[in-house]
């Protein structure tokens, strides 16, 4: 597993800690959290290790982050970490723009929200009755069930192309139309499964309701949503349009792949705009919370939506999905949530509906999905929400020749679009066995929890040798998914 060398990592802790932002409200938290991170896997037996806030970010190379915490339906505290973009020294504060990839799913559905409470479309009418100069074509799978409103914000209308590899800045902006038709970076939005018979993830579906949106209000979505959603929501450092306007572009956080490397052209660009397009703030995400919030629970009698449409947004459908967001129940506890992954984006947002609290964490690195989940234990530790996802495994030791019967090359049995033959070596160094994977140019340890069950601790990831009784030749499953065989003894 690569790191940082040492002296990038002194100058990471130094830019850290010149942060300008300020957290506000309790301080104690801050404090808490920031040097509370916990790894996902805990080893029984011994004093669980956390971390500082600033050595992971570090550790996995997300340059900044930003995070906001709402206790008992107001913002707690919300505070940014490292830096925006590393060209221009760009540090992250409470008012960075982040994309919010998919999270940009349940906020574009309010709109479709409203609408509906306007009475100017239904929940369950066929889509087509809306669209105009665009239609969801017809074929053997619509024939009886049709594709509606409800169906495409629960990701159960049939459609395809899960989601959007967004483009580079100076490639050709494509408009919605062209999107729908397979005329951008990915196949045409169709139906290939009966609508309501499944669910299936579906960033198409949502583009298909963003065109319904347009199509009735003749507004463009970031218009509309910026008029009759974000801002009455007080969302002020937010927006859906796509490209992202200039004038914001100093405000806003460039993309970092999983190395963190700067993305060529700071960030790209989603015309899926009610799938992908939202720039947002932590800050910004905690209030859309402490609205949807405020109404289930009748505290608000004037907010956004009524109360019987958002009771309705928080229903489950197929696979515990809302009218937008994901819904999962703690307990007696509702909570709606949403991830989001753009290129060089990755955050959460989970919210509590009936509690009031609610944590919203924004990176602007490809590989900020680990770090993420390392802060929601500290949060969840530190406020005792039950969000966390540890796990405490058992471990054995093995001798030196024990552990040297593993030793060698192993060639996966699949095939990987692109690679000529997918190759990991296993080699014994320092009393331990490491993984070196040719293909992901990465090492890492793997600890033995049984005789033939080894697991790496820093990503879970789960490795199980079996023996060809006949040969004596050895194999792994890796996550229980994807076969090794052992094709050279020595790993040189």
């Amino acid at each position: 597993m690569k790191t940082f060398a040492y002296p990038a990592i002194l100058l990471f802790l130094f830019l850290f800690g010149c942060s300008t932002n300020r957290p506000t409200g309790d301080e104690t938290a801050v404090n808490a959290i920031e040097n509370g991170l916990l790894t996902g896997i805990q080893v029984e037996g011994q004093e669980p290790k956390l971390y500082s806030l600033a050595e992971r970010m570090a550790y996995f190379k997300v340059p900044g982050v930003s995070i906001a915490i709402v206790k008992d339906g107001q913002i707690s505290w919300a505070k940014g970490y490292g830096t925006a973009n590393t060209e221009t020294g760009t540090l992250v504060d409470e008012n960075t723009l982040f994309q919010a990839g998919s999270i940009s799913k349940p906020l574009a559905a309010l709109a479709a929200l409203k609408l509906v409470e306007e009475g100017k479309v239904s929940l369950d009418e066929d889509v087509n009755t809306y669209l105009t100069d665009w239609k969801v074509a017809d074929n053997q799978h619509t024939a009886t069930e049709k594709v509606t409103l409800r169906r495409l914000l629960t990701h159960t209308a049939g459609m395809t192309v899960h989601g959007f590899p967004g483009y580079h800045q100076t490639f050709i902006f494509p408009a919605i139309k062209m999107v729908l038709n397979g005329k951008g970076n990915t196949p045409p939005i169709v139906v290939d499964t009966i609508p309501g018979s499944i669910w299936r993830y579906s960033g198409g579906g949502y583009t298909v309701m963003e065109k319904l949106v347009e199509d009735v209000t003749g507004l463009p979505l970031a218009k509309y949503a910026d008029e009759n959603i974000l801002q009455p929501m007080g969302m002020e450092n937010s927006t859906f349009a796509q490209p992202l306007p200039t004038k914001l572009h100093a405000s806003a956080s460039a993309a970092y792949d999983r190395d963190g490397t700067l993305i060529g052209g700071q960030w790209h660009n989603y015309p899926e705009q009610a799938a992908a397009g939202l720039w947002t703030t932590p800050t910004d995400l905690a209030r859309y919370c402490i609205e949807i919030q405020s109404i289930y629970t009748g505290k608000k009698q004037n907010g956004l939506l009524s109360k019987e449409t958002v009771d309705q947004m928080l229903t489950k459908h197929k696979n515990d999905w809302g009218l937008g967001p994901s819904l999962k129940w703690d307990g007696d506890s509702l909570i709606f949530q949403h991830g989001g992954k753009n290129a060089g984006f990755t955050n959460n947002m989970v919210a509590f509906a009936n509690r009031g609290d609610a944590v919203i964490i924004m990176t602007n690195a490809d590989n900020g999905g680990r770090l993420i989940g390392e802060i929601m234990n500290a949060v969840s530790a530190y406020y005792d929400w039950g969000l966390g996802s540890t796990k405490t495994i058992s471990l054995i030791n093995l001798s030196a020749d024990e552990l040297q019967r593993f030793v060698g090359k192993y060639q996966y049995e699949g095939r990987v679009p692109g690679v000529a033959g997918y190759f990991v070596d296993i080699k014994l160094v320092d009393g331990q066995l490491m993984v070196f994977d040719t293909v992901e140019e990465e090492s890492f340890s793997i600890i033995p929890m049984e005789p033939l069950k080894f697991i790496d601790i820093e990503k879970g990831d789960e490795i199980a040798f079996s023996e060809n009784g006949e040969t004596s030749s050895l194999s792994f499953m890796w996550n229980n998914n994807f076969r090794f065989v052992k094709v050279e003894e020595s790993g040189e």
